[in-house]
């Protein structure tokens, strides 16, 4: 449908949703998919999502309005998933603290899905009037999901490290590879916005598949490689701590 590519355009493509199908099904078999479970649908979602839109990329019949529609909404659907992903993870992060775990996730969650109905929404009224609407639409989109993913996972680090909360080894590698990609995706759109490729711009596309291929990488490490931690002995929070907070907001929820 597109233009052909190259041995390399191919793999990359491939070859980190490939992975990403092992990597489900050994977490189902090793029964992370219980911890996960958002995770290993966004894995799940990703992989179905880009072997489709390849196979739209890769056969003659299909017209390029037919490709870019499918990626809108897999665009959409994606962006949720990771807001509902990004809340789960918080909600790991907080586990000693049910309330305050319960209520940020459920922050985080509809904040997300009402900010990818809103990204979505001004996208399509912002490029309305562009005859390619449906592409620069969907790059106006995807670029806004990035912008917020990535404030959402630097406002989780930075939650984490004010009150000095112990990461989880698996949460911790799947905040790494979002906080990866998300930060290398609004990278290379500002190269593209300040022309410096001009023509070559192209390039870059390679540069965000290799870095999903790498993003993969770390969430198999993280989530599939075990590591022995030597025991550490708990450190009382302050004062100020999260049990306060986790107290008066069970108060407040039994009411």
């Amino acid at each position: 449908m597109l233009q052909a590519h190259s041995f390399l355009w191919h793999y990359l493509w491939l070859a980190p949703h490939i992975l990403q199908v092992a990597l489900a099904v050994l977490m189902w078999h090793r029964g992370l998919h219980r911890l996960f479970p958002v995770f290993l649908a966004y894995t799940l979602f990703e992989a179905a999502e880009e072997f489709t839109l390849y196979g739209l990329d890769v056969l003659p019949t299909v017209q390029a309005e037919t490709f870019w529609r499918a990626f809108w909404a897999g665009l959409v659907v994606e962006g949720l998933l990771k807001f509902a992903l990004t809340g789960e993870l918080f909600r790991h992060l907080l586990r000693p603290w049910s309330a305050v775990a319960k209520t940020g996730n459920l922050l985080i969650t509809c904040a997300g899905i009402v900010l990818v109905l809103v990204a979505g929404l001004t996208a399509g009224l912002t490029v309305a009037a562009n005859p390619n609407w449906l592409i620069s639409g969907a790059h106006v989109l995807q670029q806004s999901m990035y912008v917020i993913e990535s404030g959402l996972i630097l406002s989780i680090v930075s939650f984490a490290a004010y009150f000095k909360l112990t990461w989880d080894r698996r949460i911790f590698g799947i905040a790494l590879g979002l906080g990866i990609l998300s930060c290398e995706h609004l990278a290379t759109w500002a190269v593209i916005a300040s022309g410096m490729l001009g023509h070559n711009s192209y390039l870059l596309d390679f540069v965000n598949m290799a870095t999903y291929h790498i993003c993969v990488l770390i969430w198999i490490y993280y989530l599939l490689v075990s590591q022995k931690v030597a025991a550490k002995s708990a450190v009382l929070l302050p004062e100020n701590n999260l049990a306060l907070w986790n107290q008066e907001l069970e108060r407040l929820l039994h009411r």
